[in-house]
């Protein structure tokens, strides 16, 4: 059904029956409430409602699922693929729901669904607590772990959904469901990895490990010294002990100069990550940021590069390897980078987050050791054409080199079933249809990297 043949009686019961609100078309808060992180998603769904709790989100889906709305979730609404919005239908908006409790003693975190990492790590670095979380803490943290979850702990402990220990869901029948190892653990399983495919998740609980301060921060050298640079950073990528993770990037300064960074975060004692580090300042950086920093120091690092608004196209593999001809590939495309707002990034994977067997979670592709990103960004919207041309062929030029894999959330808007078949591999995708025909075999959850029912 459309919204335009919904009943206003019916809108107005509905909203009327939430703790939270309803935002629609005119209203004074519409148009920021419609936005999401990037900036080129310009979508008006006729109705947003902003709950403030477990039971509002189950009288939003009881209501889309009723009138048979489109219906779209908003969690951080950090989303690449600007999956947090649908046009026309219904936005289920978390973004109210934020609270995070911590029990320090058993080591867990509850967080709401609209929770940000930043609110998680204000919650649990007070206690010398931390979990996997990203790497720019506005993200939000339900996307972030329904879709796998790097981040700087990873290589320690594993991916936010290998820390995730249990999920308080609303599925698409309206039931709230606890899902953990020991209760309805198929859809326990789904989640770790499978997005937003099976139902809302209104809160989730998190395994924390003992994290207070970190060995981190920027190595910056001139671009002209990329090759070497990234040589370096492969060989000592491949040997690094668990607790080092280094991502390198190619990209543009705020002084509008083209630079190779290196970014790091050692978990461990600093002289430690110090030693770690030797071979890439002996290359003699011209900036070197790194020290020893709070955990949250390092999870906000990267924000203001990375803010609201912007017009933001990804594409993303995992890579088989960084030999050589690969590297030489990267910089020769940033060479011809079209906005200085645009990055190539490497992110390292391995150390934890490759002993965790194949099969425990949803999230395939452990064995990558790295992760390929593009990220063209840019400010005016007529110039879109270009800088997705630029990043489509940086992206080819790195396809010899990937794996075929895909980390489903970094895919972008215009990539369809067959990039999901890649994220998941085609007996987890098997797996995860027949999971999507028991708990939404009428794929009401569909505004996302979507699984089919199984037929």
């Amino acid at each position: 059904m459309t919204t335009s043949a919904l009943a206003e009686t019916a809108i107005r019961d509905f909203g009327a029956g939430l703790g939270g609100s309803i935002i629609r078309r005119g209203d004074v808060a519409y148009d920021e409430a419609r936005k999401v992180w990037n900036g080129m998603i310009d979508r008006s769904p006729a109705i947003i409602a902003r709950c403030s709790s477990t039971a509002d989100v189950v009288a939003a889906v009881n209501f889309a699922r009723e009138h048979e709305l489109l219906a779209a979730v908003r969690g951080g609404g950090h989303s690449a693929a600007g999956l947090a919005v649908c046009e026309d239908g219904i936005v289920i908006d978390l973004s109210a729901m934020r609270t995070v409790t911590v029990d320090a003693e058993r080591r867990i975190a509850r967080a709401e669904g609209g929770a940000r990492w930043s609110d998680l790590d204000a919650a649990t670095h007070p206690r010398g607590l931390a979990t996997t979380g990203g790497v720019v803490s506005t993200t939000g943290v339900g996307g972030l772990t329904l879709g796998g979850g790097l981040g700087w702990l990873m290589r320690s402990y594993g991916l936010a959904c290998d820390n995730l220990v249990a999920a308080e869901v609303v599925t698409p029948d309206g039931e709230v469901r606890r899902a953990s190892a020991t209760e309805h653990a198929d859809l326990f399983w789904g989640l770790r990895g499978g997005g937003g495919n099976f139902g809302i998740v209104t809160a989730f609980e998190y395994r924390l490990h003992p994290v207070r301060t970190i060995y981190g921060g920027m190595l910056v050298y001139p671009v002209a010294r990329g090759p070497d640079v990234l040589r370096r950073y492969r060989d000592l990528a491949v040997t690094s002990p668990d607790a080092l993770t280094i991502f390198a990037g190619l990209l543009t300064s705020p002084e509008g100069v083209p630079i190779t960074a290196v970014l790091v975060g050692y978990n461990g004692p600093a002289a430690d990550g110090e030693a770690a580090l030797r071979p890439l300042r002996d290359l003699g950086p011209i900036a070197d940021q790194v020290a020893e920093i709070p955990y949250p120091a390092l999870q906000t690092m990267l924000d203001p590069a990375f803010p609201s608004g912007l017009h933001v196209y990804w594409r993303s593999d995992f890579l088989s390897g960084l030999p050589d001809e690969a590297i030489d590939a990267l910089c020769e495309q940033f060479a011809s980078v079209t906005s200085p707002l645009s990055t190539l990034l490497i992110e390292q994977l391995g150390g934890a987050v490759s002993r965790v067997p194949a099969d425990e979670t949803v999230f395939s592709h452990r064995a990558a050791p790295f992760n390929f990103a593009v990220i063209a960004r840019w400010t005016d919207p007529a110039t879109a054409p270009t800088h997705i041309a630029w990043a489509r062929a940086a992206s080819e030029a790195m396809r010899p080199f990937t794996s075929g894999g895909v980390y489903v959330n970094y895919m972008g808007a215009d990539e369809g079933a067959d990039r999901v078949r890649a994220a998941y591999g085609a007996p987890k995708l098997a797996r995860l249809a027949a999971l999507k025909r028991k708990y939404d075999p009428a794929n009401m959850f569909r505004v996302n990297q979507n699984i089919q029912p199984a037929q």
